[in-house]
């Protein structure tokens, strides 16, 4: 029995160990209160799984890593994407990164206070804007992009500079 008892923790004060009895999963994985020690079973098989806590870990990095100058991951996006195509309509930047019009009217709104973007009607449908980056936004785009650099190399150092390059390969059927 006592090989499935573990130590957890230290009583308060005492010194003296509290043992918690420990119950083995299927998988034979022990079963605990941290969340590695849970067994996730046919999960670990589920690209879409897998691909998702990957996501939340490059966001997490990300925002971390451009903390600094409050910058979000969907936010960058539509800068570079103005940046590399200036005179893009709102339509065209929600399409060709998939992002819903009515949520891209409020980044745009949240980047044109912060003084990155500024929307001109267009000289050829009155209906629509033209983007472009201001001047400041230009600047602090070219700073995103050093930090977006390092984020990268996080995810280089998580998992491998070869495996980044295969993973960029593997999923460029999907920008």
């Amino acid at each position: 029995m006592a090989s499935k008892q573990q130590t957890s923790r230290k009583a308060a004060g005492t010194g003296a160990a509290i043992r918690r009895p420990q119950t083995r999963a299927a998988n034979g994985r022990t079963l605990g209160d941290a969340g590695d020690d849970i067994g996730l079973d046919a999960l670990v098989g589920h690209a879409g799984y897998v691909v998702r806590r990957f996501q939340l870990w490059i966001f997490q990095d990300f925002v971390k890593t451009l903390a600094t100058v409050d910058i979000r991951p969907t936010q960058y996006s539509v800068m570079t994407v103005i940046g590399a195509n200036p005179g893009l309509s709102q339509m065209a930047v929600a399409k060709r990164l998939g992002i819903e019009r009515a949520r891209l009217v409020h980044l745009l709104d949240s980047l044109e206070e912060r003084a990155f973007v500024s929307r001109i009607p267009s000289a050829t449908d009155r209906r629509s804007h033209a983007l472009h980056l201001t001047g400041r936004g230009k600047t602090a785009l070219a700073q995103f992009k050093r930090l977006a650099a390092e984020h990268e190399r996080h995810v280089a150092d998580k998992i491998g500079k070869e495996n980044r390059e295969q993973l960029l390969r593997i999923l460029a059927c999907f920008t």
